[in-house]
Formats: structure tokens, C-alpha cells, sequence
């Protein structure tokens, strides 16, 4: 059996953590003027993958 390969795009997306995985949050890199600045703080940290999604982001990492 030959190896699997990892989604190179989902793995400079999602890092594994102890408790699931993370990624970085959407609709943050442009068009920030409009956008209030408590808006732009609550987007800054890094946000935990929701579960319907980990078995999808699993599979793209080879995990």
C-alpha cells in the first residue's frame, strides 16, 4: 500500500492540539475599516475546529 499523502493546504491551515485542532479565524485579512475594532479582537485568536468538521480535517492530514 503506497503512503498517504497529507493536504498540503489543510496542514498550513490546522495544527493538532492536545484537545482537537485549531486554525486560524476568517475574515481577517482585508477590508478591516468597516469593521469594528471589538469585531476585530474577538477574530484574533486562534479558534478550535468545531466537531462536525474533525473527521473531514482528520482525513486531510492523514491522521
Amino acid at each position: 500500500m503506497p503512503k498517504m499523502k497529507t493536504r498540503s493546504g489543510a496542514a498550513k491551515r490546522f495544527k493538532k492540539t492536545a484537545n482537537g485542532y485549531k486554525h486560524r479565524q476568517s475574515f481577517t485579512s482585508h477590508i478591516l475599516t468597516k469593521k469594528s475594532t471589538k469585531r476585530k479582537r474577538h477574530l484574533r485568536p486562534r479558534k478550535q475546529i468545531a466537531a462536525a468538521d474533525i473527521a473531514s480535517v482528520k482525513r486531510m492530514l492523514g491522521h
